[in-house]
């Protein structure tokens, strides 16, 4: 099992609208509203990071009003 953690920074008031559809996209096994620097927590989970990193170019960052994300690859 593969896992990344996804932080991004979104529109302004577009982060629950966003996080919503994040819920929804399959291996998004968590999506967060947080404060900081960031917008959303995101957390990714796939059989390996072919099909993480798929998920990601194909869904996430095709949602409108992303506008920056960063990857985290969990090593353990």
């Amino acid at each position: 099992m593969a896992r990344v953690y996804i932080l991004a920074n979104v529109l302004p008031g577009k982060d629950r609208d966003i996080r919503d559809t994040l819920r929804g996209i399959n291996g998004v096994t968590n999506a967060d509203v947080i404060t900081g620097q960031y917008d959303l927590a995101i957390v990714l989970e796939a059989d390996d990071l072919n099909d993480i990193f798929n998920r990601i170019i194909k869904k996430i960052r095709k949602i409108k009003g992303i506008t920056r994300t960063e990857t985290f690859i969990a090593v353990e």
